[in-house]
């Protein structure tokens, strides 16, 4: 022990004689740091001064400092988008086949008097009369659709006061053209809001119909309204001919 201790003097006496290097920074420039110059400053050789770094006899270099936190290489969740609900329209090839035939059918009757007028180049208020009355006896048959659907055991749509009391909405228009018929062009405006709120309250206020059935009820209201608006046109372009009501001749 007293061998290691006398060996460890020597050490320490050759270090304060003898000055060693110390590197600093990333310009392998070589810095001399003397303790003994610390000694005699009456510093400790193991401690810096709290001075200016310009009074230090090293020169520090510049120091690069490196990003060391932890990546994360967990993939982050990607939002799933909610798919986009199906068009009601999509459903008219899931239709029954006797109604997808007797709706077609009863599509004549909003067809045929607008073709005539247009192939003929005249306006005869008789064939605008005969549709109008179909479009207000239809409105009337969309209303007992909705009466029957609500009254039936085990129907989704309940026989409260909302489904009974929007089932006799058709019906007031309906009858209403009828009063104004002997204006027929506001009789044909007063059909076409009607089939427009039917649809709207089957859609969207009451929707406890069927897909198919919504379907069925979209193409039968763009239908009758394009051929309401092609009688009323037909009604400015070309010239009026015929009776204007069934029995009345001119």
């Amino acid at each position: 022990m007293l061998h290691f201790i006398q060996k460890f003097s020597r050490a320490s006496s050759k270090m304060l004689k003898y000055p060693f290097t110390v590197g600093l920074g990333t310009s392998r420039r070589i810095e001399t740091l003397s303790l003994k110059t610390c000694h005699q400053q009456n510093f400790p050789p193991l401690f810096l001064r709290p001075w200016p770094f310009s009074s230090f006899p090293v020169c520090m270099s510049k120091t690069q400092y490196y990003h060391t936190s932890p990546c994360s290489f967990k993939k982050q969740k990607q939002e799933v988008l909610p798919s986009r609900p199906t068009k009601t329209i999509t459903y008219l090839p899931d239709s029954p086949k006797p109604a997808l035939y007797i709706i077609l059918a009863g599509l004549i009757p909003f067809i045929a008097p607008p073709l005539f007028m247009v192939m003929t180049k005249s306006y005869i208020p008789i064939l605008a009369f005969t549709q109008m009355a179909y479009g207000a006896s239809f409105l009337s048959f969309l209303g007992g659709i909705r009466w029957g659907f609500t009254l039936s055991e085990g129907s989704p749509a309940k026989p409260d006061f909302l489904n009974l009391a929007n089932s006799t909405a058709p019906v007031v228009f309906s009858w209403f053209a009828f009063l104004i018929s002997e204006r027929l062009s506001e009789a044909i405006v007063t059909v076409i809001i009607g089939l427009g709120t039917a649809l709207h309250i089957e859609l969207f206020l009451l929707p406890h119909y069927p897909n198919w059935f919504k379907a069925l009820r979209i193409v039968v209201t763009l239908v009758a309204f394009l051929s309401f608006v092609i009688t009323l046109l037909v009604k400015v372009i070309y010239p009026e001919k015929g009776p204007k009501r069934p029995g009345k001749v001119e």
